[in-house]
């Protein structure tokens, strides 16, 4: 299908995007990489009348050491992501994850940023950051502000970035020695994720979920039935609990409860080594 008629902007600073998004509001859209945006368009589910194109912004692009944690430029493409050695030393869930990503093609394109914005309960991506408990920073006419992974993803493609906000850095803990495992079952390779399961044991162990609900979500019945000294197995039995998750041609919710029990069980097996 064809996009409806919309209005291009390129912008050539971070700033000068806050400052389209400030004019047009609502009526505008940012465009990366263009992997999550541009089938919405073409399916008319989503219709800006303004694409204000942050792509070429490389000032937005980087991997760098942030002390105490790694902080990722959100226009960083999965590909980099991928082969950063610091992110395989430091953060290897978020490396291994982005390699999962769609196809060559897609992870050479598509952005870390545009990909968390995007708040896709089916994404790979959103689960790594938020079983890492990283963390956004966002930037708009007011200044910069860090929001939690888990304060971000608030609905099914919503997310708590403002209307006239522009996503800057990803910062994910550095935890080289944790446990970690990510799980994800899809019908052909390169599918959405039917259901994923990503976890991460640093002293905690912290377990988010991939299309369980109406957005990226942490596990809170399996986090706190670990916390209370359950075993893995027990704390498996519980993972679809407090969750909602959707019905379609790959599976009902029965489905994907059996699915999400299933697939923590064996992510949390993996991460305890």
């Amino acid at each position: 299908m064809i996009p409806a008629s919309f209005d291009y902007v390129e912008a050539d600073s971070a700033d000068a995007a806050i400052a389209a998004l400030a004019e047009h509001g609502d009526d505008a859209k940012l465009l990366a990489g263009g992997h999550s945006l541009i089938p919405l368009m073409k399916f008319r589910l989503s219709a800006p009348a303004v694409l204000v194109d942050i792509g070429r912004l490389s000032d937005l692009s980087y991997i760098n050491d942030g002390g105490d944690h790694v902080a990722i430029g959100a226009l960083t493409r999965h590909r980099a992501i991928e082969t950063s050695d610091m992110l395989r030393t430091n953060a290897p869930i978020l490396a291994h994850v982005a390699s999962q990503v769609g196809d060559p093609s897609v992870r050479h394109r598509g952005t870390l940023g545009g990909s968390l914005a995007h708040g896709d309960p089916a994404s790979d991506l959103p689960a790594a950051l938020l079983a890492l408990g990283g963390s956004l920073v966002a930037k708009g006419p007011n200044g910069e502000r860090e929001i939690a992974a888990t304060d971000f993803f608030t609905g099914f493609l919503e997310t708590a970035l403002a209307p006239d906000e522009l996503l800057t850095e990803i910062r994910v803990p550095k935890v080289p020695d944790a446990g970690w495992s990510y799980q994800k079952f899809n019908r052909r390779a390169q599918d959405w994720a039917i259901v994923g399961v990503a976890a991460v044991a640093n002293g905690s162990t912290n377990v988010a979920l991939v299309n369980m609900g109406p957005q990226p979500m942490r596990s809170a019945a399996v986090e706190s039935a670990l916390a209370s000294g359950a075993s893995a197995a027990d704390a498996a039995a519980v993972a679809a609990d407090g969750t909602a998750p959707p019905e379609d041609l790959n599976g009902d919710s029965e489905y994907r409860s059996h699915l999400a029990r299933v697939l923590v069980g064996r992510a949390l097996a993996e991460a305890a080594g």
